[in-house]
């Protein structure tokens, strides 16, 4: 089965204006045990609470049922389960939690349809893409911002944009490759199921909701036809200078080489947005002088220095190279998300300081480690050093509050980091590394 949908983005790659009318039959038996295999047994379970372990048990029976009611069309998704997860401003983030047959589904859906729309992304799209994450964003906007004439930054957010996504104007986009009725019926289907919240139902009429399956190629798609492709066709050949646009999701940093042509772009791109049901959200949207120019102009002006911006969970800031000589973009973990990662570590310590002692250090071990694999990047050892300190300071506050009695002075603490193997502060990501 996957040579049948890698030949499918083989032809997607070769004939881009190709429109697929028969790929519905593709979501057989043999892909939706695929899908069962490749799903992760662990996470969050759906309204019916059925999880892996016990959709296994009668797998074939099951499957056998689901692919029959697929091609009689009369497979239904039920409604996800809401979960709120807190954010770093103290907002929500809301996710929508599928019961795991229809997380089969939905893979399989997002198989087909990532085959398609996959090769017609552009090279400045980085989120939830195959072998693209955020450090290639971020060595991207390095790249832009360094080597080419990055003078104004407009750093961007689309307000909502899973929420407030336009399902009509979604299917519209599907429909420039797919022309098959049922697969398209299927993935409105999906669009439309809607949520149970505190036992009460809310209809899906717009947005494709954050922690389904399916939802992120979706949002690509939609990023890409309203946005992206418009950019590109639109924006770049009729203004001078240069231009670049860096998008992760809903997240996105727009490199300018002319002031003005910053101003007028972000007014047409708030029109645009404003077409499709979006806008930009004004407390995280702004224009910013930035790059090699920006610190003589504004001392020349007595405005002090260049003004930073956050993406992608880091504060870029203009520098120097160690010699003094070029200009370097340089980035460090974003206050914000350093605040949340310590405020999580805190919480979870609190609560599990009475666990086995090398339980508690072997998790803090796989904390500190992909902290470091993410915000390990050029330019940043001093933040992440700074991170372990706090970690180690927090462990030795709640690891002496397991008793009434003192348990540990800092010499043994640090005794027991040595033993435990300890992992210490390292540069994982070079950010010109290609």
């Amino acid at each position: 089965m996957t040579t049948k949908i890698a030949r499918i983005n083989q032809i997607a790659k070769e004939r881009p204006k190709e429109v697929f009318t028969s790929i519905y039959h593709l979501i057989n038996k043999e892909l939706l045990k695929e899908c069962f295999d490749e799903l992760d047994g662990n996470k969050a379970n759906g309204l019916d609470r059925v999880t892996k372990d016990e959709y296994y048990c009668n797998l074939d029976e099951n499957l056998d049922n689901l692919v029959e009611k697929i091609k009689k069309k009369a497979y239904r998704p039920s409604p996800a389960r809401k979960v709120n997860i807190p954010k770093a401003n103290g907002k929500v983030r809301s996710l929508a939690i599928a019961n795991f047959e229809d997380k089969i589904v939905q893979l399989a859906v997002k198989k087909l349809v990532e085959a398609i729309y996959e090769p017609k992304f552009t090279n400045n799209m980085f989120g939830f893409r195959p072998n693209r994450g955020c450090h290639d964003a971020l060595k991207y906007l390095n790249y832009c911002i360094e080597r080419q004439c990055t003078s104004y930054i407009l750093d961007a957010d689309i307000k909502g944009f899973f929420d407030n996504i336009d399902h009509d104007k979604l299917m519209l986009c599907l429909e420039m490759h797919i022309k098959y009725r049922n697969l398209l019926r299927l993935i409105k289907r999906f669009l439309k199921t809607g949520i149970m919240e505190n036992g009460t139902y809310v209809k899906g009429e717009l947005g494709t909701p954050q922690g389904s399956i399916l939802s992120p190629v979706l949002a690509n798609i939609y990023m890409y036809y309203v946005l992206i492709l418009w950019f590109e066709k639109e924006i770049k050949p009729k203004h001078k200078g240069y231009i670049e646009i860096i998008n992760y999701a809903d997240d996105m940093v727009i490199c300018f080489q002319d002031k003005s042509t910053a101003e007028e772009t972000y007014k047409q791109m708030e029109d645009r947005l404003k077409k499709c049901g979006l806008e930009f959200a004004k407390d995280k949207t702004r224009l910013i002088e930035f790059g090699r120019f920006a610190s003589e102009n504004r001392k020349r002006k007595g405005l002090g220095k260049p003004e930073t911006f956050d993406f992608l969970g880091f504060t870029h800031y203009c520098s120097k190279s160690k010699d003094k000589k070029y200009f370097r973009i340089k980035r460090k973990t974003a206050k914000k998300k350093y605040a949340k990662k310590l405020q999580e570590y805190n919480t979870w310590v609190k609560n599990n300081r009475y666990k086995p002692l090398k339980e508690i250090m072997e998790t803090t071990k796989r904390k500190l480690i992909g902290h470091y694999n993410y915000f390990g990047i050029t330019d940043n050892s001093l933040s992440i050093a700074k991170f372990t300190n706090e970690i180690i300071k927090i462990l030795f506050k709640w690891l002496n509050r397991r008793s009434q009695r003192k348990s540990y002075t800092w010499e043994e603490l640090n005794q027991m980091l040595k033993i435990f193997q300890f992992p210490k502060p390292k540069i994982k990501v070079n950010i010109y590394a290609i």
